[in-house]
């Protein structure tokens, strides 16, 4: 009886694991661009100053370097003030992006994506010829 409670215990906890991994974890340059427009999602630009001086920020992407020291208390941050909107992350090609995104997932962090391709990758913001803010 008692290994049956347990089987199902297991089973309840690890439903919502089987959604989360289901969710996207990845968007399109135009979707994030798209999503930014309309105010449902958080664009981070996760890439070294050097990289926002060379080619700008995508139209509407906050900077914020992910190898800074304070990068996920930044980030803890702004989801706090921005509960209901999802994130994005960009950076050069899109790998960087995505490993941040997987690490934060490890850490708890929920509804962050990496945008594919970044600034500079096939498919990315660039590529696609979507807009840009200088960066001082």
């Amino acid at each position: 009886m008692n290994r049956r409670i347990l089987i199902a215990g297991a089973a309840v906890f690890l439903l919502p694991c089987r959604a989360q991994a289901q969710a996207p974890t990845t968007l399109s340059a135009h979707e994030a661009l798209n999503g930014a427009r309309a105010g449902t999602l958080l664009l981070i630009d996760i890439r070294p100053p050097a990289e926002w001086r060379d080619t700008g920020l995508a139209q509407g992407a906050l900077a914020l370097d992910a190898e800074t020291p304070a990068f996920e208390v930044r980030l803890a941050g702004l989801r706090l003030d921005h509960p209901a909107k999802r994130i994005a992350l960009i950076d050069r090609s899109g790998a960087l992006a995505a490993s941040v995104r997987t690490k934060l997932a490890g850490r708890g962090f929920r509804d962050i994506v990496a945008v594919r391709g970044g600034m500079l990758g096939p498919g990315g913001w660039l590529a696609e010829k979507l807009p840009v803010t200088a960066y001082p």
